[in-house]
């Protein structure tokens, strides 16, 4: 006869065995092309001139940045103030959309170290999640959540269901406030992890038990490296695709180390360089269908 013990051990074992992943859009057996702010290495951040260059080149999906105006309105920016990327200064939280659309979102892109700026006075302004999604009704896009007060939660999951648009959208930040309020709004979108979520897995990756840690996202965007740990190691990718999680990684903008990272079989990577990802790419024998 067994004893209690052994019955249950038996039982927990029987109970260890992880279901099948449920099916996830952003692991397609190949490396994605992501273009980190429409690509800003070659264009004006998070404009729509950006965005049309990178879908012009084939990449798979755009990654973007997004805050709220101080009427309400969704539009697309790294930064809170317009003054790094603009010749407007002021924080976007505190600007009607109207003064936003005023500034020159060109003003400051030199593709030379500053001796030439192309797009200067040329009407390229800060672009809308509006536009964005009225633009690319069929390309994949990451969002990041920057704005925590007042929340964007809301809106944006409203803009997303009236563009039908929930499947094809990973919502990202670095704060667990912003993701939470959104994962709790707009449960059908999946979501990134942010690094407080992502540790426990990163670390327990390295001994073969990743999959005990809790899983909040269907998608982890990481750097290669962080706070003196190896993020991206073969053991990560591999625990993280067992799990039915998509490993995107940013920012890679060196054609060598886009190279490795694809043999290593990562799912997308978020380059400021698409053109160059483009290129590698091809030479992989993974040219986006």
């Amino acid at each position: 006869m067994r004893s209690p013990l052994l019955a249950l051990l038996v039982l927990l074992l029987s109970g260890c065995k992880a279901a099948s992943p449920p099916p996830n859009p952003f692991l397609q057996g190949r490396t994605l092309s992501i273009a980190h702010q429409g690509g800003e290495g070659v264009r004006p951040s998070n404009t729509m001139l950006a965005y049309r260059h990178a879908v012009r080149l084939g990449v798979d999906m755009l990654e973007m940045d997004m805050h709220a105006t101080r009427d309400g309105e969704l539009v697309m920016s790294h930064d809170p103030t317009l003054d790094r990327l603009t010749d407007t200064r002021g924080r976007i939280a505190d600007m009607t959309l109207g003064q936003v659309l005023a500034a020159d979102a060109g003003d400051r892109f030199s593709p030379d170290g500053g001796r030439t700026f192309p797009y200067r006075g040329r009407g390229v302004r800060v672009a809308q999640l509006s536009e964005v999604l009225a633009a690319f009704p069929n390309t994949l896009l990451t969002v990041e959540l920057k704005q925590e007060t007042p929340s964007v939660a809301a809106p944006f999951c409203r803009a997303l269901r009236q563009a039908g648009a929930t499947s094809r959208v990973i919502a990202a930040s670095f704060s667990d406030r912003a993701l939470g309020e959104f994962r709790k709004e707009c449960p059908e979108v999946a979501t990134s992890m942010t690094e407080r979520e992502l540790r426990p897995l990163v670390l327990l990756s390295k001994v073969g038990l990743a999959r005990q840690a809790r899983l909040p996202g269907r998608v982890a965007q990481v750097p290669v490296r962080a706070g003196g740990i190896t993020v991206v190691t073969p053991s990560f990718v591999h625990a993280m695709h067992r799990r039915g999680v998509a490993v995107q990684v940013w920012t890679i903008n060196d054609p060598c180390e886009m190279r490795r990272l694809i043999r290593m079989g990562v799912d997308g990577i978020i380059t400021d360089r698409p053109d160059l990802l483009k290129t590698v790419l091809a030479e992989e024998g993974q040219a986006g269908s």
